[in-house]
């Protein structure tokens, strides 16, 4: 099969569309869940697309690696296991396991590598102890924060003035009164030990990473110091993905990503469907009503990059879509020249992939 050139698709650094580099492999590394609460029309939303943007690169040829992360440990699985009286451990491992049963029912395939935060301590701890001896991290009782003012354009990906970028934080977890901090907009890269919390050894004492160091460590693991495409919702451009930025650049001294994709928000009754608001429609839920073929055309009948609000009515007429489908495909073979990896639908990512 003569290898086709991947297709362009929008790139959030440089605000355009762009064509996806041909690299050998496709080193793909996309946020996953921080698994404390179920799955959610939007997290299906983005692991759809991503499934369908993977299958296309693969059907034309490419080879791709497929890393998608678990956040084992962070804030909100420890809060969330707390108020339950469960461990958190067990929760993790009970909501990954709905989380992946949730993506097979929509035919999302797996990902190459699927790595957990808590496997990957010690790369966290590398390097955040190269970061320190650059000077770009200082420690403060216990705490390693990075210090956000020393990175070259930092925010580039979503540019912001300063007290809109600490908004945002703050929304985020950040903690600006930290009284350890340098500055309100530095960022955590290793948390010392509480009372109460689960610990691993460091440099700088017991304690657990920081939410940004996590992803930087398990992409640069997988797939390198410089990744082909990284993705995620938007939600996700500041502050997380541009800490990504800052601190493994400064850490490598490579550029980081070549191609950033983000993916619209779903919204329900015109806000942002999210487990903080409690305005979810859950991915579980509808595919007890509905086929999952009905739920998946749903979702990818949509450009990626746009916000878009959830009506349940329109998927009746996806139930009677897929139907039709299904019954025009009865009988047909799959085209030998076809990758089995492509799937049986690649003709849907030409709706997404330009």
């Amino acid at each position: 099969m003569t290898l086709a050139e991947p297709p362009s698709i929008y790139n959030s650094l440089t605000r355009r569309v762009d064509p996806i580099p041909a690299d050998s492999p496709i080193g793909l590394y996309v946020c996953g869940i921080t698994p404390y609460d179920a799955m959610h029309l939007g997290h299906a939303f983005t692991y759809t697309f991503f499934d369908v943007l993977v299958r296309y690169l693969r059907f034309l040829g490419h080879d791709v690696k497929y890393v998608q992360n678990i956040t084992d440990i962070d804030d909100d699985v420890l809060r969330k296991a707390g108020e339950l009286g469960r461990d958190w451990r067990e929760l993790g491992d009970s909501e990954v396991a709905k989380f992946r049963e949730i993506n097979r029912r929509l035919n999302n395939q797996p990902p190459d590598v699927n790595p957990r935060a808590t496997e990957h301590i010690a790369e966290m701890c590398e390097i955040s102890q190269v970061l320190r001896s650059k000077g770009l991290a200082y420690q403060g009782d216990g705490s390693l924060y990075f210090e956000a003012g020393k990175a070259p354009d930092f925010g580039r990906l979503f540019p912001l003035p300063y007290d809109e970028k600490l908004r945002i934080a703050n929304m985020n977890g950040n903690r600006p009164d930290d009284p350890r901090k340098r500055d309100a907009l530095d960022f955590v890269l290793w948390q010392g030990w509480q009372e109460g919390e689960p610990w691993w050894d460091s440099p700088w004492g017991r304690g657990r990473p920081g939410w940004h160091i996590e992803c930087s460590a398990m992409s640069i693991k997988h797939l390198g110091e410089t990744l082909t495409l990284h993705g995620g919702g938007r939600d996700l451009l500041f502050p997380h993905h541009d800490c990504e930025i800052a601190q493994s650049e400064s850490f490598s001294g490579k550029q980081f990503v070549k191609h950033w994709i983000h993916t619209g928000m779903v919204r329900l009754d015109g806000e942002k469907m999210s487990k903080s608001l409690g305005n979810m429609v859950f991915a579980a839920e509808l595919l007890d009503r509905y086929p999952p073929d009905a739920v998946r055309l749903y979702l990818v009948a949509r450009n990626h990059r746009e916000d878009w609000d959830f009506e349940e009515n329109a998927l009746q007429h996806w139930a009677d879509r897929s139907a039709h489908l299904s019954r025009g495909l009865e009988g047909v073979e799959p085209a030998p020249a076809v990758p089995a990896a492509a799937g049986r639908w690649p003709f849907l990512a030409s709706w997404i992939c330009s």
